[in-house]
C-alpha cells in the first residue's frame, strides 16, 4: 500500500489537439483535505474524473488508496466516494429511502442498508427529516444527504467536485461541518472548488492548477506568504495628513507604504506581526495622527489565486 492516499505523476489527457491535463502531479497524505484550485478550464474536474476512474488518461501514473487507477479500477472504485456538482438524489423518495436505495445498489442486505441509512442520517444531522421527501429539503440538507450517500461503504478517499456551488452561506457552512466530521474519522478528501474561502476553511494543502498542471502547492498560509506577507492597514481620519501618516510608519515596514488618497488608506508590509500593531499605534500617536481603523491583514487566497494564475506557467512547490 502506498503511504499517500492519492498520487498522480505526469498525468496527461488530450482532447483533440488540446491538453486538459499536461503533466499533472499530485500527492495527498491520508486523512487530509487537498484543495484543487484553478480558473475555469484549468483541469480540476478532469483530474477528479480520472482519479475516480470515470475517465481514461493518455499517459502518466495515478493511484488511489494504494491501487493503480488504470490497472486496478475496480479496486479503486470499491474504496472511493464521489460527490459531483449536482446532487444525485431522487426527490420523490425520502432521505431514508434514498440511502437505503444506495445501500442496496452497493449490495447491502435490506437490513444492513436500513441500519446504515439510520447511522448516516444521524451522523449528518438529518435524523429528524429522514422520513420527509427530498424535494422539501433545503440546499444544504440535500448536499449533506448527498455526502451521506457517498459514505455508504465508508470510503477511504472522497472526491468532492465543487460541492457547495449555488448554496447560500448557511448551507455552505453545513456542508463544511459535514466534511470536517468525515476527515476527523479518517477519510481523505480531494476537493475542487472555485470558492477560495472554502479552500481556506477546509484544505490542509492546496494545489493551484493552470493549463492542466500544478503551478504551486502548499498550505493556505504558505501560499499567502508568496504574495508578500502581513501588512498593517489603517484609514487616516484627516485626508490631508495621509502623507504624514505614511512617514510615521515608514520605518516599521519592509517596503515603502502604499497610499490611497480616495479611501484615506495607508498600507505597509511588516515582518514582525507580533509587535506591528502596537508599534504602529504608538508611531501614529507620537505623530499626532488620528485614524478611523487599523488592522493587521494577511493576503487572501483571492490575491494568491490572481497572482499565481496571471502569467505564471512554471511549476513551483512551496516547502
Amino acid at each position: 500500500m502506498s503511504a499517500a492516499a492519492v498520487t498522480a505523476a505526469g498525468v496527461r489527457k488530450r482532447y483533440g489537439d488540446k491538453y486538459a491535463l499536461d503533466g499533472f502531479d499530485l500527492t495527498v497524505p491520508p486523512g487530509t483535505v487537498c484543495g484543487l484550485l484553478g480558473p475555469n478550464g484549468a483541469g480540476k474536474s478532469t483530474s477528479v474524473r480520472i482519479l475516480a476512474t470515470l475517465l481514461r488518461f493518455d499517459s502518466g501514473h495515478a493511484s488511489v488508496a494504494g491501487f493503480d487507477v488504470a490497472r486496478q479500477a475496480d479496486l479503486v472504485r470499491s474504496r472511493i466516494g464521489l460527490v459531483g456538482q449536482h446532487a444525485a438524489l431522487d426527490e420523490v423518495l425520502s432521505g431514508t429511502q434514498n440511502l437505503v436505495m444506495f445501500g442496496r445498489l452497493f449490495h447491502l442486505t435490506p437490513r444492513s442498508a436500513a441500519r446504515r441509512a439510520a447511522e448516516l442520517l444521524a451522523q449528518f444531522g438529518l435524523a429528524d427529516t429522514g422520513d420527509k421527501p427530498v424535494k422539501v429539503y433545503s440546499g444544504g440538507m440535500r448536499r449533506r444527504l448527498d455526502l451521506a450517500a457517498s459514505m455508504i461503504l465508508a470510503p477511504a478517499v472522497l472526491f468532492l467536485d465543487e460541492p457547495t456551488v449555488g448554496l447560500d452561506p448557511r448551507s455552505r457552512n453545513e456542508v463544511w461541518q459535514a466534511v470536517r466530521a468525515l476527515v476527523a474519522m479518517g477519510t481523505t478528501v480531494v476537493l475542487t472548488t472555485q470558492y477560495l474561502d472554502e479552500a481556506d476553511q477546509l484544505a490542509d494543502r492546496i494545489n493551484v492548477i493552470d493549463a492542466g498542471k500544478v503551478i504551486a502547492e502548499g498550505t493556505p498560509s504558505e501560499l499567502k506568504s508568496r504574495v508578500g506577507g502581513d501588512r498593517i492597514e489603517f484609514v487616516v481620519h484627516d485626508r490631508f495628513r495621509i502623507a504624514a501618516a505614511a512617514d510615521a510608519v515608514r520605518r516599521l515596514g519592509t517596503a515603502d507604504p502604499v497610499l490611497d488618497a480616495d479611501t484615506r488608506q495607508v498600507s505597509v508590509p511588516v515582518a514582525d506581526k507580533a509587535s506591528a500593531l502596537s508599534t504602529a499605534v504608538r508611531a501614529l500617536d507620537d505623530a499626532d495622527i488620528r485614524f478611523d481603523d487599523l488592522i493587521l491583514r494577511r493576503p487572501t487566497l483571492d490575491e494568491v489565486f490572481l497572482h499565481l494564475t496571471g502569467n505564471n506557467t512554471e511549476p513551483a512547490v512551496i516547502a
